[in-house]
């Protein structure tokens, strides 16, 4: 169907290395030995066994924890993107080809949707980020000292910092392409639209947390476990808002937008926000790890996830940094010999910096202590991480 491969779609379907005119409406799987890049079946690995193993976080979370908050979180995640992401990819469906235009495409991966615009691993990507980003925070007890805007505020930078180093690096391995072409896409940092980085990367994660916490909120609520049926409307409830939150929040990137100029204004007011987010999450961070090395962070429940997931995912992207390195180093006016646009080197190392402190903090958060008995210690009314009281005695293991 040719409107599924507009001309500017052709164009970076192309860079990308496959034909989007004949893609299937539905859905397609190729081989993972046969995709462009070879570390794009890595990649898919990564990113889909971290959201099974969130999903089996989050449901034991709710059912042994009697907290719902991390499961709500895991399914308003894909509420969200079934909002979200089918305008961007199609904007000529929904009307709104004159106002977004085509801004990007995925490569093709092992499994792919929606005329091979949308690849299972990017489904599967938001739920990760949003439970990963999440656990860090609560582990920290941000979210029980100060409670749900805070701790959504903490959540943004971490999504910022672990979404950014996957997202500086994506364009020169060819796991997507943008199009420069379009203004939406202006002003980029190296190859990564800022837009995005503050939209996509902060805003969405943080105001979906905050909704997620605020709706649904832990058994403190009524005094016993939410049910299934409460929990399910809160969720879908969290995952439609979040991206009209997001669009409103997102409204001061679009001052000094102009089609004619080079986005100064829009830029500075981009690196404001971008640079406050810093400096207030570098704060929190700190003071979550200062609370952390004097032992007066509670232990949390089920801690197995943070203390595998985020360190794994840290440590994947650095090898796929440093195998890119090479190329990396060898651009030319930011474009590598086969001719894909490079990041930015130097805020990916700030994000890598600032997501090894969180992984560090968070690990020494939830290490086991010891009691005199010798018995692994527990703290009587601990938090669940949205700010309730869990009942005394309750569980700490993972």
């Amino acid at each position: 169907m040719a409107y599924s491969c507009e001309p500017h779609a052709r164009q970076v379907a192309d860079l990308l290395g496959f034909a989007c005119d004949d893609a299937h409406p539905v859905g397609a799987v190729r081989s993972p030995f046969a995709l462009e890049h070879w570390t794009m079946p890595l990649l898919e690995v990564l990113i889909i066994a971290g959201a099974v193993f969130a999903l089996v976080h989050a449901w034991r979370r709710w059912r042994r924890d009697g907290d719902p908050v991390n499961l709500g979180l895991w399914f308003a995640s894909l509420i969200y993107l079934a909002v979200i992401e089918p305008p961007l990819y199609f904007p000529e469906w929904f009307g709104l080809q004159d106002y977004v235009g085509f801004i990007f495409s995925h490569n093709v991966f092992t499994v792919q949707f929606m005329f091979d615009r949308l690849p299972l691993y990017i489904v599967a990507f938001y739920p990760v980020i949003s439970q990963l980003t999440y656990e860090l925070v609560r582990a920290l007890g941000i979210f029980e000292r100060r409670g749900p805007a805070i701790g959504a505020i903490a959540t943004a930078f971490a999504s910022q910092v672990f979404y950014e180093i996957f997202d500086q690096l994506g364009p020169q391995l060819k796991w997507w392409a943008w199009n420069p072409e379009n203004m939406i896409n202006q002003p980029m940092l190296a190859s990564v639209p800022m837009n995005s980085m503050w939209v996509f990367a902060s805003v969405s994660f943080g105001v979906m947390v905050w909704l997620v916490v605020k709706l649904l909120g832990g058994p403190g609520r009524t005094g016993t476990p939410m049910g299934g049926g409460s929990l399910a409307w809160r969720t879908v409830v969290a995952g439609v808002l979040t991206p009209v939150l997001m669009v409103i929040l997102a409204a001061p990137t679009r001052v000094g937008v102009d089609a004619e100029g080079e986005g100064t204004l829009q830029r500075t007011v981009l690196w404001t926000l971008l640079g406050i987010l810093w400096l207030v999450g570098l704060w929190l961070l700190a003071d979550g790890t200062r609370r952390t090395w004097r032992g007066s962070t509670p232990p949390v429940a089920s801690p197995a996830f943070v203390r595998v997931y985020p360190a794994l995912y840290v440590g994947v992207h650095a090898l796929f940094w440093i195998a890119a390195l090479p190329a990396f180093l060898g651009a030319t006016a930011g474009v590598t010999a086969e001719g894909t646009p490079i990041g930015s080197g130097w805020y990916a190392l700030a994000c890598f910096a600032a997501a090894t402190w969180f992984v560090v903090a968070a690990v020494l958060a939830t290490r086991t202590t010891t009691g005199p008995s010798g018995s692994a210690g527990t703290t009587s009314g601990t938090s669940t991480g949205t700010g309730e009281q869990r009942p005394r005695g309750a569980d700490v293991t993972p």
